[in-house]
């Protein structure tokens, strides 16, 4: 099976527990099944090897989420990178080309694109792989999933089946109705439009063909930038007449809110925290090293992290997002393909981060113009290269980088490291790469 998930997003629902570059499929809150938690991404991918081992999978995301796709998932993992974002039909456009181009994958194949981010089962990835086999017998251009309805949404389009059978043509498309319209849809068989589906690799590479002047993927991605935003329902299937819908009735659930993730939550408690006997429907995720205490609330979650602390009312913390807009905040955690970085002090001239570098990884050889800085090795081994000279380093070095030095630091162990910068202008755009030479 040939997936594509798509990844996109920065979760401002979900504060304080994402931002910018954590989205809320980062977010490490589900427990596995060896009693570890991890997130939604991780999830989504463990769960389609379980079903096809040999499944070729591309996340198709922006530069920024990169990254922690790494972290999370390893190195190996196929990922289609938007250089800037446009839309979901250049984004599905690309990551096709990326599949035939990159991958060698015959245009001939079906491939499912589905979001990274729905709480599913395993038989929601059954399904998956009978939506491909759809695919590939061709009767229709494309085939999408319509998740059975639970109950009358706004969230959602809808799709108008021709008949209730398992397998069914498209008659139409709804937008998001209010709520008495979406009863009336829901009488008259509609299904929700999750935005799952399935088509043959040169379908879209004709379609994409037929809007963008491109050679392949070299060249698509070269005229990124330049490409109109568009949404691949507005650019494709409103505009073909040739659809499949394949009916879903199993748990699918859209976590965009914390009222929807905490139901899928598997503890009411993650992290340092605790409540009396007297709380009822409380959840509380805590990422910060300062306990919490919840008495006698009712139908509240609580979250803390680096970014902020959430107390809401589990129906309120649905209207969220203008609220957080409004913040101009500094990033305050972030995973990266080399480890992770927390921020633990803002001043005015210094900034002060805990690192942590993974075994075997290394940060980018780099120097900064207007700031110095001073890294106190807290655990583990590793070594330094400042100017090209090389040091080994312990707990309880320091290390200190004047402005304009070339530096990098590599883990033998897992290391912790406090970076102190210092500056009257510290910037993340203050970096300048360099080739590490061996």
């Amino acid at each position: 099976m040939n997936i594509v998930l798509l990844s996109g997003g920065s979760g401002k629902r979900l504060w304080p527990l994402s931002n910018d570059i954590r989205s809320k499929q980062f977010i490490k809150i589900f427990k596995d099944e060896n009693g570890d938690y991890e997130s939604m991404v991780q999830r989504m991918y463990r769960q389609i090897r379980a079903v096809d081992e040999n499944a070729t999978i591309t996340i198709a995301t922006s530069k920024n989420q990169v990254s922690a796709i790494h972290n999370q998932l390893g190195e190996n993992v196929g990922i289609s990178v938007e250089p800037c974002r446009r839309d979901t039909f250049p984004a599905i456009a690309l990551a096709t080309a990326y599949l035939t181009d990159v991958i060698k994958v015959d245009p001939e194949e079906p491939v499912v694109i589905c979001p990274v981010d729905p709480y599913v089962e395993m038989d929601y990835f059954e399904a998956l792989s009978d939506l491909a086999d759809i695919a590939r017998r061709g009767e229709a251009n494309l085939v999408l999933m319509g998740i059975e309805p639970t109950y009358p949404s706004e969230k959602y389009g809808y799709i108008i089946p021709k008949n209730d059978d398992a397998i069914s043509t498209v008659l139409s498309f709804k937008e998001k109705p209010d709520m008495q319209t979406a009863r009336q849809y829901i009488e008259k068989g509609a299904l929700w439009n999750g935005g799952v589906f399935a088509y043959k690799l040169k379908y879209v590479l004709q379609r994409a063909h037929e809007m963008i002047d491109f050679t392949d993927y070299q060249d698509l991605y070269a005229k990124y930038d330049t490409l109109e935003k568009i949404s691949f329902d507005y650019a494709v299937v409103e505009k073909e007449p040739s659809i499949q819908v394949m009916r879903f009735s199993g748990q699918w659930k859209d976590l965009g809110t914390w009222n929807t993730l905490t139901e899928a939550m598997d503890e009411k408690v993650v992290g340092d925290a605790q409540m009396n006997e007297n709380c009822s429907n409380v959840h509380i995720v805590n990422e910060i090293g300062v306990p919490i205490l919840a008495m006698g609330l009712k139908d509240v979650v609580i979250s803390a992290s680096p970014e902020g602390i959430l107390v809401s009312d589990k129906e309120q913390s649905s209207y969220i997002k203008p609220f957080v807009d409004e913040m101009d905040q500094q990033i305050m955690f972030a995973e990266k393909s080399w480890g992770s970085f927390r921020v633990i002090d803002v001043e005015d001239e210094s900034l002060t981060i805990k690192i942590t570098l993974n075994a075997g990884h290394r940060m980018n050889y780099h120097s900064h113009d207007y700031r110095d800085e001073v890294w106190t090795i807290i655990e583990g081994e590793g070594k330094t290269i400042v100017d090209g000279m090389e040091q080994p380093v312990k707990a309880g070095d320091v290390v200190t980088i004047e402005s304009g030095c070339r530096h990098t630091i590599i883990a033998d162990t897992e290391l912790k490291i406090i970076e102190v910068q210092l500056g009257k202008e510290i910037s993340v755009h203050d970096k300048h790469k360099f080739e590490l030479e061996e």
